[in-house]
């Protein structure tokens, strides 16, 4: 399903990404330098996917999922971009998050089909949200608006 990306209404890229079917594996390193890989999860894990960790809507992404884990510890909370580990560390510093933070070194947004192919985000990751059970991804949403929030319940309740 091919897609274009709009940033406050300007296209900005087309994307294809991967939306269902089996979850594309990847490894990446959390903030405290351990690996994390997702066929190595045993919970629904939620995954949050933002383009930079520096600006209001992805902040306000990252703080709502952050809330959601310290209350659901039967689900597996990823939030990834491709900041560097060094600025996710400060913002989460600052902001006082402990939810577990993914930098990106473009082999998840490659596998997904997530890295954004112009305008001023070029090279970032597309904000969407995905749900994988058992190795298959049971719920997806790719904004095509990326000043737009998720619609963090319907990704909550894929988690049951």
């Amino acid at each position: 399903m091919t897609m274009n990306i709009t940033s406050h209404g300007e296209k900005i890229a087309t994307l294809n990404p991967t939306i269902s079917g089996d979850a594309p594996d990847f490894e990446l390193t959390d903030l405290k330098g351990n690996k994390i890989k997702l066929s190595k999860l045993e919970k629904p894990v939620l995954i949050s996917v933002f383009p930079d960790i520096n600006t209001r809507v992805c902040s306000l992404q990252t703080k709502h999922f952050n809330l959601e884990a310290a209350k659901h510890s039967e689900i597996d909370f990823l939030s990834i971009s491709n900041n560097t580990a060094d600025e996710q560390k400060n913002w989460c510093a600052a902001e006082g998050v402990d939810m577990t933070i993914l930098a990106d070194d473009g082999t998840f947004g490659k596998a997904y089909g997530l890295i954004l192919n112009g305008g001023p985000l070029e090279g970032r990751l597309a904000r969407s949200v995905f749900v994988v059970k058992n190795g298959q991804i049971v719920y997806s949403e790719v904004l095509s608006e990326l000043s737009d929030e998720p619609n963090y319940e319907k990704a909550l309740a894929a988690t049951k």
